[in-house]
């Protein structure tokens, strides 16, 4: 199995993308020895939303390093930011532009299709039969998908990121009363900077499973991983940072799913 679901109580589904961190063997020798580190992944994230299955979230987390396929892209690999620097369905760069694979190692057609199959699909058909799930046990649901990333990557962006960088596709993925009291939690908490449909408006799985009109609300956190841990080799998770945000990002989930049930209270 490529990823692991936990079936929570709540109409949430929290999906991690990009957690993942293994590299199949049979891949390893196209790769340049530094992206065996998966430097660029969404370190941390499970402990850092060790609080979710208790909070009674369903939770979907993959094994493999996005590396081998990035799970938020869509599967014709259109860029998801036209203009700007993109990551690809099989990435062929770091995020600092940097050549992933040896000289002539990059994935051809057939291969990008093949990983495709056999993580991508699963991946979304497990995503969108938890929903399909929520939906019919509760009359809605709610996707947060949960993301986070250096502060600063100039391949990607300019200068620094905020803290919390909010993203429902410029309001087309979920209600705006969601929107705004998550918002609001960050507007109570200062000391964290935070932007709503900033640089990171959200990903494949905002844009393509947020469907508001049918009652699937979905919000994107990418989050600055000087947060909660630190942003240098060997990306050491940080229990005294954490502590700190961790309250946050709690009610922060607590808002968005208490503006659902009003939403659709009898």
């Amino acid at each position: 199995m490529s990823f692991t679901l936990h079936t929570g109580s709540l109409p949430l589904l929290i999906s991690m993308p990009h957690i993942g961190t293994e590299i199949p063997a049979n891949m390893q020798a196209h790769l340049v020895p530094r992206a065996l580190e998966s430097e660029d992944t969404d370190w941390h994230l499970a402990q850092l939303y060790d609080f979710a299955q208790a909070l009674g979230a369903s939770v979907l987390q993959p094994q493999f390093s996005r590396y081998v396929i990035d799970l938020n892209r869509p599967p014709d690999d259109a860029p998801m930011y036209p203009g700007a620097s993109n990551t690809e369905l099989c990435p062929t760069r770091f995020f600092n532009g940097d050549a992933l694979y040896r000289e002539g190692c990059a994935p051809d057609a057939q291969e990008r299709a093949r990983r495709r199959s056999a993580y991508w699909e699963p991946y979304h058909q497990a995503l969108q039969a938890e929903l399909q799930r929520l939906h019919r046990t509760h009359g809605y649901a709610l996707l947060w998908d949960a993301h986070s990333i250096r502060s600063e990557i100039p391949w990607l962006f300019e200068g620094v990121l905020p803290g919390l960088n909010i993203g429902t596709a410029s309001g087309a993925s979920a209600d705006a009363a969601i929107t705004q009291v998550v918002a609001d939690v960050c507007a109570s908490h200062p000391q964290t900077s935070h932007v709503v449909n900033g640089r990171f408006k959200g990903g494949y799985i905002t844009r393509h499973y947020g469907a508001p009109a049918a009652q699937v609300h979905a919000l994107q956190l990418e989050m600055c991983q000087n947060l909660y841990m630190r942003e240098r080799p060997p990306y050491a998770y940080d229990p005294d940072l954490a502590r700190r945000i961790q309250p946050q990002l709690r009610a922060m989930l607590q808002a968005a799913l208490h503006a659902c049930e009003v939403l659709y209270a009898a």
